[in-house]
């Protein structure tokens, strides 16, 4: 029959923190289990009569921390099978214990009782020792798990568990990509017993030989300089909405989704650019850009009433969960053929019934006109509307290019006609770019981009030359653009 498993605190320090409930349990008992020996209670109680068993050994058995906690819960209930167990940690064995959590999680289905007696965790002392007052906002993390995106900047932080030099390594570097490399932090040891010893340091020395134990916990100060939230969407999204407000910025304040529609097509343009020109801090400005008239959009929303930025970053986050079941589901892909094929049908099931009159419906006529006829393209392909072979595709451009010749051999140019013959070759030509998988809008743009610079290069001869464009004959001009395509350009 099961027993009892009974779980108590050792405190963050001595034994003078020690509650006498506890001290009173410990010493009743003349065995005990420990995660570990290294507490400095340990060592008192020991000299006092008590006898300890404890799991350092299992540490040393496995590479991470989940696997050790796991066997020592399972350690425990097996022999809570024949005896009543008690087992102590550092702290308080509701703050930051895994292996406690383990045991309450288990213990039920296993038929153990699982009591929790206390024990003074180390966040008490701490907050007195670095005179803190936990009301303005702080975090409790696990330096072994800290990641970025849990950290909030304008908290008290606390992280436990930095009991080595490689766990202070990884903290040091995480919290590096928020705050300052010089912000001050605190190494705050056995807070609040004889042996409490807290030593500040700048950031970037966190892992410099240090004294690290299982009691050391690092506090990171709240930040308060404005310039370090710039990296925080938080911080943008009250930029924004200061703009929007009524002390804000005229320009901002009159804008609407229809206003704006504009320069969200220039900013895509632009990064474009910085793309091809392979300049990443171009292309941070620009995606800054993007991003601005997303925010800018959600902002509108927001004060109409209809929606905000929480909506939009939802509803991309479900699609992109939903779409994707070969990632964040079950479902078994080969290549990417099969992930755009499992796009597709998820996205007619979330249709549902909804009746189109066309394929070609919803297609936003406001693109460029490039983009609309690849667009058009693709969606007669998926269901067949498509040459299998590009030989075809050729032939096509061929055909057009001779029925536009044929209307510029008329004695009477008939300009309407002349106009649809010469888009009927740019269609034709989009469709072998989209079987080359080439975009049409970026290949014009590329090529929008090389004639500027040649041209440019054109300009700059002519100016140095001290003479006007009409002095040149069109080969000279000519052989100008030639040096610009030999220089790269």
């Amino acid at each position: 029959m099961a027993r009892n498993i009974t779980i108590v605190g050792l405190g963050a320090g001595d034994l003078l923190q020690l509650p006498l409930g506890i001290y009173r349990k410990l010493i009743t008992h003349s065995h005990c289990y420990v995660r570990t020996l290294d507490h400095p209670v340990i060592a008192e109680l020991e000299s006092e009569g008590m006898v300890f068993t404890s799991f350092d050994s299992v540490y040393e058995k496995h590479d991470t921390f989940p696997e050790v906690y796991e066997e020592i819960s399972e350690i425990l209930l097996e022999k809570a099978k024949t005896e009543d167990v008690l087992y102590a940690v550092p702290g308080h064995p509701m703050v930051a214990e895994r292996s406690v959590q383990l045991l309450l999680e288990k213990g039920e289905e296993r038929g153990v009782q699982i009591s929790i007696e206390g024990g003074q965790s180390f966040l008490d002392p701490l907050f007195q020792s670095m005179n803190v007052d936990p009301i303005e906002g702080f975090q409790l993390l696990d330096g072994t798990e800290l990641k970025r995106d849990e950290i909030i900047m304008t908290h008290h932080l606390i992280i436990g568990q930095v009991y080595d030099a490689f766990i202070a390594s990884e903290v040091k570097l995480t919290l590096m990509e928020k705050y300052p490399d010089d912000h001050e932090v605190f190494l705050v040891t056995a807070a609040g017993s004889i042996h409490e010893k807290i030593v500040p340091v700048p950031l970037f020395e966190l892992d410099h030989n240090m004294e690290l134990s299982n009691l050391t916990s690092v506090y990171v100060p709240p930040v308060k300089e404005e310039q370090h939230f710039y990296k925080e969407f938080t911080k943008l999204r009250e930029i924004i909405a200061e703009l929007r407000g009524p002390n804000g910025c005229p320009w901002d304040k009159k804008q609407t989704h229809s206003s704006l529609k504009k320069y969200l097509i220039e900013e895509a343009y632009e990064l474009i650019d910085a793309i091809n020109e392979e300049d990443d801090d171009a292309m941070i400005g620009e995606l800054g850009d993007v991003l601005l008239q997303v925010m800018l959009h959600s902002q509108i929303g927001e004060d109409e009433g209809m929606f905000s930025i929480a909506d939009v970053i939802e509803g991309i986050s479900a699609k992109m969960v939903r779409r994707h079941p070969h990632v964040f589901g079950t479902v078994h892909v080969e290549d990417e053929k099969d992930v755009i094929a499992n796009w597709e049908q998820i996205k007619q099931r979330e249709k549902g019934n909804e009746i189109t009159k066309s394929l070609l419906d919803g297609v936003e006529k406001s693109m460029p006109q490039l983009m609309i006829a690849a667009e058009y393209q693709k969606r007669a392909a998926k269901v067949g509307f498509d040459w299998v072979e590009i030989a075809p595709a050729w032939e096509k451009v061929k055909e057009e290019i001779k029925e536009f010749e044929d209307e510029m051999g008329n004695k009477e140019i008939d300009q309407v006609k002349l106009e649809a013959e010469l888009g009927d070759i740019f269609f034709a030509l989009v469709n072998i770019a989209r079987y080359y998988s080439v975009h049409p809008e970026e290949a014009i743009h590329r090529t929008n981009e090389k004639f500027l610079k040649r041209f440019r290069h054109v300009e700059q001869r002519v100016q140095e030359s001290g003479k006007l464009f009409e002095d040149f004959a069109l080969e000279e001009l000519d052989a100008f653009w030639d040096e610009a395509k030999q220089r790269g350009l």
